[in-house]
């Protein structure tokens, strides 16, 4: 990072947000401290590997924040106005992400060795302290978030098997306390590497997102659709008795049965047939042995001539 060949003016201070309402005493005073900078595109201001000995205001330009890695999407930008590194800064601890410059960027920055000059003026701190509060917020949504994605499928948008661990924890001890069945549908897309194979493997993703969208509509909110790896979904019906969960089984292979063609993004495309197996939770039944006593009977849905439901 560069300095720049020119003195902070008043001027520059009052386009900050975080100098908002502060007095003109208290701006002269960190006028003589703050040096203006210029950063390169791409250039890394903070770093989760180096300490951070600086607060960062943007003047012109944006900066952006990623949390894992420089290579991984960007969750934040910092723009025109804002200040970036407050935190560590505030802390003297490594920053918690990756803040890099978008474009060019002009800042002004000023060393932990004068954090005492914030302290002369209360507007400042309270400026300081709402600006902390939104970046736990912040900081809150992001790992709700994540938790959220963690969860899904991002091909088809349904869970995926991380989130069935966790479901089929909890509701299995639900329906097993309160005296409740709970069962499991086994579903695997019929001939699905022939479609694939005749198709093109982007047909095939929108096959499945087909099986997704039709399924899913018709599922009660305390279910859960999940795709189970590949071509293969399990759906976890809980409360729900054996013969229930035959008859909604029955219902779901139908409705895709019904479905000669669909539209996709890439042209219509003919629809596919799901094999069906269903398994009723047993005391003490574990996920693992659930699955495995559906899937036999998928397996036999597969055997007797597919598009069937077993079990």
């Amino acid at each position: 990072m560069k300095l720049a060949p020119w003195r902070v003016e008043l001027g520059h201070l009052k386009r900050i947000r975080l100098l908002d309402g502060v007095d003109e005493p208290c701006l002269r005073l960190l006028q003589e401290v703050f040096e203006p900078c210029q950063a390169d595109a791409h250039e890394v201001l903070l770093t989760p590997l180096e300490h951070n000995h600086h607060l960062y205001l943007v003047l012109n330009g944006q900066l952006g924040v990623h949390l894992e890695s420089l290579d991984g999407q960007q969750v934040r930008a910092i723009e025109v106005g804002d200040c970036a590194g407050e935190i560590s800064f505030m802390d003297n601890l490594p920053p918690s992400a990756y803040v890099v410059a978008v474009e060019p960027t002009t800042l002004l920055r000023l060393h932990r060795r004068s954090i005492q000059l914030l302290t002369r003026s209360p507007q400042l701190m309270q400026n300081l302290a709402q600006l902390l509060c939104q970046r736990v917020r912040l900081s809150d949504r992001l790992i709700i978030n994540s938790e959220q994605n963690a969860n899904v499928d991002t091909l088809t948008g349904s869970f995926n098997r991380r989130w069935l661990e966790h479901i089929y924890s909890r509701e299995s001890t639900r329906c097993a306390f309160n005296d409740k069945p709970l069962s499991v549908l086994m579903l695997d897309v019929d001939n699905f590497k022939e479609y694939n194979d005749k198709h093109g493997h982007l047909a095939g993703d929108h096959a499945l997102c087909l099986v997704v969208d039709t399924l899913g509509r018709q599922l009660r909110a305390a279910d859960s659709l999940v795709r189970y790896g590949g071509e293969e979904f399990v759906i976890l019906l809980p409360e729900m008795s054996i013969e229930d969960a035959r008859n909604v089984g029955e219902r779901l292979r139908s409705s895709l049965e019904q479905i000669r063609s669909f539209q996709s993004p890439i042209g219509m495309l003919p629809g596919v047939t799901v094999s069906i197996g269903v398994a009723p939770m047993q005391p003490a039944d574990s996920l693992e042995n659930l699955i495995q006593i559906a899937d036999n009977a998928l397996y036999r849905a597969k055997a007797s001539g597919r598009n069937r439901v077993c079990g």
